[in-house]
């Protein structure tokens, strides 16, 4: 048994930490989740997470991105590649080399991929509303939901452990006259947890960039050529205003039962930018998204010694509108696109855990989506004056079951089994299977041995299936193998240093993959075409020195080598693609990011870099086949106050240090160095002063 001190809060919530522990200590719910005494614990790895390649979050990484979206926190603290289309606009992730799509996205367990497209706009996703986020590489995901060829992000909230009453409200101010709100209010007694959270942000979202898809020429006084040059340009047509609420309560009885309620309202109102490409002014049309989406789940969890019961009820409503519309001529604006959508999804979802002993966990998990979409561009009329609504009104039913059974003999060795099976409408997939093992190679430095293997399924997206025009509504579901092996460490020596690490080595391959493709109609159309082979090696580091009384640093980095190669066959002879690499997905990419603190003060660096990535599916070094690669370097400097009234922060960040031009996405300009200053104040109500 390994000894392992721990100041922390002991919040044994399952069922496999409650084997690990005394009797007196897990008597009562209430009790494990209060603070105690620097003790000696004797346990075990969690037998919930034997086998499983995973990337936590911890708290201060989500408290460094309060002004920005979990689409940053990605970008600065994984191996997931984030593609951006621009400052507030839509932001997806390519995890292992795959596509939006297949990253599966839960908040407090239930899924918020968009239905109809599959994806998850992570820019529409405050940090702030976070309180716990992970990763599940690749096999790992198939124990929590099914569908993840590339892998899954969690997230969820927690009960913020107030006593009595509490509020923090944080103003920020930044460059391109950007203003971000915060405001928190809290609640909390024996029993319950009240919080109320919200942010604002607003901001014309006109930065400078240099075009350099544009040249303008330079005259002499003949006005012959003697010269050119790239024009520095505003990014047009780029503003927003985004409101995001969020109410918890929780109760928690003290007798192993807690209620709990999370429901989340965004309001969002944004312009689509103009391209590095466009001449037109920025007066001659409209381009706009609104969406307006809420978000609830009701949650039941009842703990006792051995067993756990957990059920799910949610509810999820989203509108969305996009609306363009260009001057004819005659400064009247004419609507030439007015597309509306509404998504209600119906969810539950009921989990079982129950352990024997210290070395068998077993679970047990059903959970059910239905969902209903109308969508339709209403703007198409018809020659005799009558309106033609062009889209769809469907639904479909999305059941997943799973069960496994985790089996730890000795303490160094532990062996899972994962069997999932899904239906989407009236389609289901064969018995999903996951293998998972893991086993102690040496209790000196910890050095842990990971392997996994695992089939999985991701099912048309209702656009795929009935877009109008172009859906098919005879594409076959996508089916791969994916394998993973690897080895993690971790040593220090307790209040000096802490090192740790990983080294995962996957292997992924997926056929019937789904590809959009211009057809001799004029538009584009679904087809099961590719078959992709994503493999590669994630690394992953952190260390911790405590350099003194009052200085501490802290440094931790990945990096991520993912090649994702189409090995289908060429569909013409003029088809290029074939054994090229996917668009958009660098085959490199590595983050870094190092802290220095000094009593109240703190000193934070963040760096990001990707290779380049190919547009089109040939790799041609054509001017507009490829994007260079990029480094991203952000700074930020807090220094925290103590007040008998209150605490307070003042924080200054600088974002794009060196001013770098860069593009995630081909012809959407990109901001250079720019600026936030935030200003926190959080009251010490009730508390005596000194």
């Amino acid at each position: 048994m390994k000894r392992i001190p721990t100041t922390a809060l002991l919040c044994l919530s399952i069922p496999a930490a409650l084997c690990a522990q005394e009797p007196a200590v897990r008597n009562d719910w209430t009790k494990r989740v209060h603070p105690i005494p620097e003790v000696t614990v004797v346990g075990q790895r969690p037998m919930k997470e034997i086998g499983v390649q995973q990337t936590k979050f911890d708290s201060t990484v989500l408290k460094e991105h309060i002004a920005l979206s979990m689409a940053d926190v990605l970008t600065f603290n994984s191996s997931i590649f984030v593609k951006s289309y621009g400052r507030a606009t839509l932001s997806t992730v390519a995890f292992r080399g795959t596509s939006p799509s297949h990253t599966q996205v839960t908040w407090n367990g239930m899924r918020i991929n968009n239905p109809m497209l599959g994806m998850t706009d992570f820019s529409m996703i405050p940090s702030y509303f976070i309180d716990d986020a992970s990763l599940l590489h690749g096999t790992s995901s198939v124990g929590e939901t099914g569908g993840g060829l590339g892998g899954a992000v969690k997230l969820s909230t927690r009960p913020a452990e107030a006593r009595g009453f509490g509020l923090q409200y944080i103003q920020g101010i930044g460059s391109f006259r950007t203003f971000d709100e915060f405001l928190r209010l809290t609640y909390g007694d024996a029993h319950w947890q009240l919080s109320t959270r919200a942010v604002y942000s607003s901001s014309p979202n006109d930065y400078k960039y240099r075009n350099r898809d544009k040249k303008e020429n330079i005259y002499d006084e003949e006005m012959n050529i003697v010269g050119q040059y790239y024009p520095t340009e505003r990014n047009r047509s780029g503003a927003y205003r985004d409101l995001h609420l969020l109410q918890e309560a929780y109760y928690n009885t003290g007798r192993g039962d807690r209620f709990g309620l999370n429901a989340w309202y965004i309001g969002s109102d944004r312009e689509l930018p103009m391209l590095t490409t466009d001449y037109a002014s920025d007066l001659s049309f409209e381009n706009r998204q609104r969406e307006q989406t809420f978000r609830g789940v009701l949650s039941w969890d009842h703990l006792r010694e051995e067993w756990k019961i957990a059920a799910k009820a949610g509810y999820i409503h989203t509108w969305m509108a996009y609306d363009y519309k260009r001057d004819v001529g005659n400064g009247t604006m004419a609507s030439m696109t007015r597309s509306r959508s509404k998504i209600n999804t119906f969810y539950g979802q009921i989990d079982g855990e129950y352990c024997i002993g210290s070395r068998w966990l077993f679970t047990a998990s059903f959970s059910a989506h239905q969902h209903l979409v109308e969508s339709a561009d209403k703007n198409i009329i018809k020659q005799d004056g009558n309106q033609a609504i062009v889209g769809y009104d469907k639904g479909r039913i999305e059941l997943s079951g799973s069960v496994s059974a985790k089996w730890r003999p000795v303490e160094r060795f532990g062996l899972a089994l994962v069997l999932r099976e899904e239906m989407y409408g009236t389609e289901r997939t064969p018995l999903i299977p996951a293998l998972f093992l893991d086993g102690v190679l040496s209790e000196r430095g910890n050095l842990v041995a990971k392997a996994s293997v695992s089939r999985n399924f991701r099912f048309p997206t209702l656009n795929d299936l009935y877009f109008l025009p172009g859906g098919n509504p005879d594409l076959r579901k996508e089916n791969g193998w994916t394998y993973d092996v690897g080895l993690s460490f971790a040593a220090g020596k307790s209040g000096n240093y802490s090192l740790s690490g990983s080294a995962t080595w996957f292997d992924s391959h997926v056929d019937d993959w789904i590809i959009w493709l211009p057809t001799t109609k004029g538009f584009f159309s679904p087809r099961n075409l590719k078959k992709v082979h994503a493999y590669g090696m994630e690394l992953q580091t952190g260390l911790d020195v405590t350099l003194s009384k009052e200085w501490r640093l802290s440094l931790n980095g990945t990096y991520s080598w993912t090649p994702s190669i189409n090995e289908g066959e060429p569909m013409t002879p003029a088809d290029q693609s074939a054994g090229k690499q996917l668009p958009y997905v660098p085959e490199h990419s590595a983050t870094a990011a190092g802290r220095l603190s000094w009593r109240t003060w703190s000193l934070l660096y963040k760096w990001c870099w990707y290779s380049q990535r190919y547009t089109m599916s040939s790799n041609d070094y054509t001017l507009t086949g490829y994007l260079p690669p990029y480094y991203m370097n952000n700074l930020s400097l807090e220094k925290s106050f103590s007040l008998r009234w209150a605490d307070l922060s003042l924080k200054g960040a600088i974002n794009n240090l060196f001013d770098e031009e860069y593009l995630s996405v081909l012809s959407r300009p990109m901001p250079g160095i720019n600026f936030e200053i935030f200003i926190g104040i959080t009251p010490k109500w009730g508390k005596k002063r000194p």
